[in-house]
């Protein structure tokens, strides 16, 4: 009998059923309907009849209830009930776990005197639903130490789980169950055990099941694109894609999404273009909002911001990802204003959101705004996350600022950081304090942070040789660079550019030679220009000059401007002006509007007296248009920042500097201070600094007489 007549003879009173079957089918309607409402009007009829003691109508009202959210009904029927079978302890378990009451589901589940399968799998999959995955596991793992029998259920959900926590030691022995089963072969076994090893970063072990799955659909390929494109290689997700249409697969949204997301990971426009034109074809795509929030994300990332909003103001539901991908754009487009436009103006706002803005500070060198909207967050009660830190440590290592360093040092510690790897890596906060203070030039304490860090990857290692080679710890940074070696981590490129460093800063040039001819011999790694560099730098400090200029000649890629500009550094200190004019000629024929050969020459020039080559290169200067830059020096005073250039009169209290500096010089030569004649650069900027002086004097008594 159809729907409306069961419900019309209910209505009417017409109660004369031979059995409780019709009120069974009136369950299930209301079941698929999820009509609270409807399973109430049923009850109430059932009550009037011959089979309201029934427990097999009981059983089903219990289980409907429970379907249709009406958990106080489902448990008050239950209690209520004078008989119950399993199937009713079933019923009123599903009803608990299904609405969340998983701690009442326990004391049912133990007070029930004679569980079966089906007791457990209700177990398993509602720990499994609700998040809590170790329980989960436990009832699984407690079932089958029972002799239960393990069916596709059971393995689902213990997958499931096994997802959710990341256990892979546990989902390889399940995975080893259900080989020795009959569901090997079925094709959602295959994806769970897909999604498993994809939740678990195994992507060979995914890989494997997939290839070895007799049967696949759409859920199959989706799991291992997203295995893909979550883990990496992205690139693998596309071309799994392509085979996925090449064998006649429709795609769907999750598909496309995952695919997107790929094209995003790999700043791939053109594959994302393409796939975004699939989108447009296909109307029952067009308004899902996970597509959506992928393409607005993909054009964001690939710096394709007028794009990205395109698709933004087309969706017609939006929400938190949507709005936060065009803030990280705009942002990431250096359009840092639009991008706290956008973020003032959204309805709901998470820490992702704050990160991406306080980044997009960071990276376009707003690293006073980035500090003040991390206070602002602070006092707003959201909870900051170790990317928040990252962003915030890298504007204070961007300004220097050593005090507002470790106050962020000081939130780092409240926050309980471990530095350690795992789900929710966080080392890399360590590696940014460290950062942070050899930039702030406080070597000591950024030594501190790596000791006490719990775990160290190969950055780590990094940021302490190259911070203590930049500081002048060349000694230092070569011990932390063998106790690197000794601890197992393998150097790379970096590593030896601050080991290099370190030589040339120490002196040692033995040393310098043997860990640049190291670099490919010992650890696989073929040098590249920095590494010529520094090992320029390191024969040109020692006055090596024809072995440098030989290495430079040998180098397997044409050297800049860099490498010639370090050789002809060392020339003017060691005074080979043959080698540094050809060097010089060098320079200029890569760069030749940069001031800084045309001063070395002719500096070389004054020490030797050669003044007629002085005035040439210079005068050669003023023809080329080639103007040197000033010399800049600044002091901090009380958070006030105050630059200094020559011929600057731009300082609110110039008259008073000028007067010191009138009285210092005064002082310097009772004392005895004569300038270096050889120093041609020197000379002339005292000669500049002479001229400014005494413009400002005139300046002083004009003010001074009115």
């Amino acid at each position: 009998m159809a729907r409306h007549g069961l419900f019309k003879k209910l209505v009417v009173g017409d109660l004369s059923f031979v059995d409780s079957s019709p009120f069974a089918k009136l369950l299930d309607t209301c079941v698929k309907s999820k009509s609270a409402r409807d399973t109430r009007r049923v009850h109430a009829r059932i009550i009037k009849t011959q089979f309201a003691s029934e427990i097999f109508i009981q059983n089903r009202l219990i289980d409907a209830y429970g379907k249709c959210g009406c958990l106080d009904d489902a448990r008050g029927l239950f209690d209520q009930m004078l008989d119950k079978n399993t199937f009713s302890w079933n019923s009123i378990i599903s009803a608990l776990t299904r609405s969340g009451f998983l701690d009442e589901a326990v004391q049912v589940f133990g007070s029930m005197p004679d569980p079966d399968q089906c007791s457990w799998n209700s177990m398993v999959s509602g720990f499994a639903q609700n998040d809590r995955f170790d329980e989960a596991l436990q009832y699984f793992v407690e079932m089958h130490r029972e002799n239960f029998v393990l069916n596709e259920y059971s393995f689902g959900s213990a997958l499931c789980a096994c997802s959710g926590a990341m256990d892979l030691k546990l989902g390889i022995q399940i995975h080893a169950l259900v080989s020795k089963s009959r569901y090997l072969s079925d094709v959602y076994m295959g994806s769970a055990l897909i999604d498993m090893y994809s939740k678990s970063r195994s992507v060979a072990c995914a890989k494997r099941v997939f290839d070895e799955m007799s049967e696949r659909n759409i859920v199959s390929w989706n799991s291992l694109i997203t295995c893909y494109e979550q883990n990496g290689p992205a690139l693998e997700a596309l071309e799994v894609f392509v085979r996925m249409m090449d064998c006649g697969i429709e795609p769907d949204e999750v598909t496309l999404a995952s695919v997107v997301s790929a094209c995003a990971s790999l700043l791939a426009i053109r594959e994302g273009l393409q796939i975004h034109a699939r989108v447009l074809k296909y109307n029952k795509f067009r308004d899902d909002l996970v597509l959506g929030n992928a393409l607005v994300d993909l054009y964001a990332k690939c710096g394709k911001i007028n794009e990205a909003r395109w698709v933004f103001d087309r969706m017609p539901m939006r929400n938190v990802v949507s709005e936060t991908s065009m803030v990280s754009g705009y942002a990431r487009a250096a359009s840092v204003r639009v991008a706290r436009l956008m973020f003032t103006r959204m309805m709901e706002r998470n820490v992702v959101s704050w990160n991406a803005l306080i980044a997009g500070y960071t990276q376009n060198g707003e690293n006073e705004e980035a500090l003040e909207l991390f206070l602002q967050l602070k006092r707003e009660s959201i909870w900051p996350t170790h990317y928040t830190f990252g962003n915030l440590l890298n504007a204070c290592a961007n300004l220097a600022e050593l005090q507002l360093g470790r106050q962020a040092h000081s939130h780092v510690l409240k926050h309980e950081f471990h530095f350690q790897s795992g789900e929710e890596s966080d080392i890399f906060v360590g590696n940014s304090l460290i950062d942070m203070y050899v930039k702030c030039g406080s070597v000591e304490d950024a030594s501190r942070v790596f000791e006490n860090m719990y775990e160290r990857d190969y950055v780590s290692w990094n940021a302490m040789i190259v911070g203590y080679a930049q500081n002048g710890y060349g000694t230092e940074a070569l011990q932390i660079f063998q106790k690197m070696l000794l601890s197992g981590e393998k150097p790379d490129h970096v590593t030896m550019i601050g080991v290099l460093c370190a030589c040339s800063h120490a002196g040692l040039v033995e040393e310098g030679r043997r860990y640049f001819q190291s670099m490919r011999v010992e650890h696989g790694l073929a040098p590249l220009k920095d590494h010529y560099t520094c090992m320029v730098d390191i024969l040109g400090r020692a006055g090596c000059l024809n072995e440098a200029k030989s290495l430079i000649d040998t180098m397997p890629m044409q050297p800049d401007g860099v490498v010639w500009g370090s050789l002809l550094g060392a020339c003017k200190v060691h005074k080979n002006i043959m080698l540094g004019k050809y060097v010089a000629e060098k320079v200029l024929e890569i760069d030749p509007w940069n001031s800084g050969p045309y001063v070395l020459l002719s500096n070389m020039y004054a020490e030797l007296g050669k003044w007629r080559d002085v005035v040439k290169v210079r005068k050669l200067m003023r023809q080329l248009g080639v103007v040197k830059q000033p010399g800049c020096s600044w002091i901090k005073i009380q958070s006030d920042l105050h630059v200094f250039m020559v011929k600057d009169k731009r300082h609110p209290q110039r008259n008073e500097i000028y007067l010191l500096l009138k009285v210092l010089t005064k002082q310097m030569k009772r004392a005895g201070y004569v300038p270096d004649a050889d120093d041609h650069e020197a000379y002339e900027e005292q000669n500049e600094s002479d001229f400014a002086l005494h413009d400002e004097m005139e300046i002083a008594a004009d003010a001074a007489f009115g």
